[in-house]
């Protein structure tokens, strides 16, 4: 489909943002009778993308390197795609991206489509043999700065993100679907926004703007009321089926971002601004096409489930992109026991010193971790069992399978259960230590990247950005200027933060981000003067060990941004705590009782 008038609006829908959203989301789509020029989504995150990696590297051809459920969303579409004209980008071929290419060429072919589907693939993400042959102390971790040289494991495979010009490229070549290993989530909306409207490489506010609908939109139904925060103010009639989002974008960069008409959830402003403040680092997004600058954003609704974003600007794409290498880590078991009533503290003593007797000095050498964490605590004067009952959680890991065996570990792990704490019940079945990997991102030069098409003898060789940034940016971080006095906001309450505030949190490796705005804009003044870093570090109590945190501010948003440093031990793959994807600290933080100025909170809580 090529666009009749370079002013026409384009219309990108997103219908996916993992390998476990819906599987008819697609199809749906496709079928819906929705005006959709292009279709994108994104089946990766970095969870499967090492483990899959691993299963390729240790397997060779025989492993799946791709996401099989791409195929199960496609292929049920297929009509509608044709007789619609709808094209499709997609983030599915994970580290296997020409294997899904030939998958979809048989699924194609099977249903009689082949001359009416143009397919294409993007090379150019895997870089395994480019990271292997490097000096590796030239590589440091983004995360913490450890060099690669220094780090522990034996590097399996390498992935780099790339930007969206290769997509661009097969689409204005007539590609009807396009695939890709590891573009960057939002690169597919950038892609689809330049091919249509004929953007140049160096149209850097054209693309930041749409980067940043795209980063809108990228997490599936995240900007149409899923994850968030103000999620009891929905209507809970279609709370089922949330609407999957919509980036508008015309020929000058302007965005709108709404849903399929008469589909369930929200689009708002609040929406939009949790939405943004998910997953980033800071004023700069970076992406291999683009900078953009965020920090003066703005989102304004324009109609019922039409917000309008602006005050984005873009600069050029840095040198590099960020590559995730891939090692195995080792094997890992979890256990849980529950705890209940009195005296926790000294009964998660007793449980130790006699586990660790029982494992023995020649057991405990032979692991890599041992993690002993309670989670939730007993209700004061609980009115039942269950108010009365928390998790104790024991994580074990280990680079050998005989050191977490079952065999290994079943008899010294339960030959204490007689003698243990009162109440000890342990909630597992049985003993099951898994693989897991490790995952070391450090940034690398953008790669050269091929387009190949289904006629197996055209490719097209896609540069990577010829103008970039001269230096890196750093981004800013700073404590409110000029704070007003907390008892200058008059009468107060103690109530829940949450009561007022909207939260959203996220990953990126082992760093933690987190965003809050008010319920209410006349309340800025007083969020920006209390969410100090020292009063943030208050509110994380014992959970802060002395992180590098840094602190900035959207005032077009009303929002105060955090970004914590190597928070989530080691990433989402080798995490030994619940929270591998970053998101508790925002419900955690807006749990927490604080005085609240009485007049804020009467102008309505959530």
């Amino acid at each position: 489909m090529a666009s009749t008038s370079p002013q026409r609006t384009v219309r990108i829908m997103n219908i996916s943002g993992s390998p476990v959203d819906r599987r008819d989301a697609l199809s749906k789509a496709a079928n819906s009778g929705e005006p959709i020029d292009v279709l994108v989504g994104d089946w990766m995150s970095e969870l499967n993308m090492p483990a899959r990696a691993y299963s390729v590297a240790t397997e060779g051809p025989e492993a799946i390197g791709y996401e099989p459920s791409f195929l199960e969303a496609l292929e049920p579409s297929l009509p509608a795609l044709v007789k619609n004209k709808m094209k499709v980008v997609a983030n599915a071929g994970c580290v296997a991206t020409e294997a899904l290419f030939r998958k979809v060429i048989e699924m194609v072919a099977e249903h009689g489509l082949s001359d009416r589907l143009k397919i294409a693939w993007v090379e150019g993400d895997v870089v395994t043999s480019m990271v292997q042959s490097s000096n590796s102390s030239t590589l440091a971790n983004i995360c913490t700065g450890q060099k690669l040289s220094d780090w522990p494991f034996e590097p399996l495979f390498a992935q780099c993100y790339l930007g969206g010009w290769a997509i661009t490229e097969a689409l204005k070549a007539g590609a009807d679907i396009v695939l890709c290993g590891r573009c960057a989530d939002a690169s597919p909306i950038v892609a689809a926004a330049a091919w249509w409207h004929g953007w140049l490489r160096d149209d850097f506010d054209k693309l930041a703007n749409a980067l940043i609908a795209g980063h809108l939109i990228e997490c599936s139904t995240y900007v149409t009321g899923g994850n968030f925060t103000g999620f009891k103010q929905m209507d809970w009639s279609t709370i089922h089926d949330l609407g999957y989002p919509i980036a508008e974008i015309t020929c000058e960069g302007d965005v709108i971002i709404t849903k399929a008409e008469g589909s369930g959830g929200l689009v708002s402003p609040a929406t939009c601004k949790e939405q943004l403040l998910y997953e980033i680092q800071g004023k700069y997004y970076l992406n291999s096409d683009v900078t953009a600058t965020i920090d003066d954003v703005c989102f304004t609704s324009v109609g019922a489930d039409r917000v309008r974003m602006s005050g984005v600007t873009g600069l050029p794409p840095p040198p590099t992109t960020k590559a995730g290498v891939t090692a195995h880590g080792g094997f890992k078991v979890d256990l849980n026991w529950a705890l209940v009533g009195l005296d926790l503290k000294e009964k998660v003593k007793m449980y130790e010193v006699q586990l660790r007797h029982s494992l023995g000095k020649e057991r405990l050498a032979r692991l890599s971790l041992l993690d002993l964490t309670v989670y939730g605590s007993v209700a004061e004067n609980p009115r039942s069992q269950n108010a009365a009952t928390v998790d104790l959680r024991l994580v074990l890991q280990a680079k050998d399978y005989a050191s977490v065996s079952a065999e290994e570990l079943t008899a010294p792990l339960f030959n204490f259960i007689m003698q243990t704490f009162p109440a000890a019940t342990y909630t597992n079945k049985k003993v099951q230590p898994i693989r897991y990997q490790e995952y070391f991102p450090t940034l690398i030069p953008q790669p050269t990247t091929i387009v190949h098409f289904d006629d197996e003898r055209t490719s097209l060789e896609v540069p990577p950005p010829a103008r970039t940034l001269g230096e890196p940016l750093v981004q800013p971080a700073y404590d409110p200027s000029s704070p007003a006095p907390l008892d200058s906001f008059g009468p107060s309450s103690l109530i829940p933060l949450g009561r007022v505030l909207y939260a959203r949190a996220g990953d990126k490796g082992s760093n933690c981000n987190v965003g809050f705005f008010p319920v209410h804009d006349a309340a800025w003044p007083w969020v920006r003067s209390f969410l100090t870093k020292d009063n943030f570090i208050a509110l994380l109590a014992d959970d802060y060990h002395g992180q590098a945190i840094s602190r900035m501010e959207f005032p077009g948003i009303c929002a105060v941004h955090f970004l914590l440093v190597d928070w989530l031990d080691r990433g989402v793959t080798a995490n030994a705590t619940y929270d591998i994807l970053g998101k508790f600290i925002a419900e955690y933080i807006r749990c927490k009782k604080v005085e609240v100025p009485d007049r804020f909170i009467a102008l309505g809580t959530i």
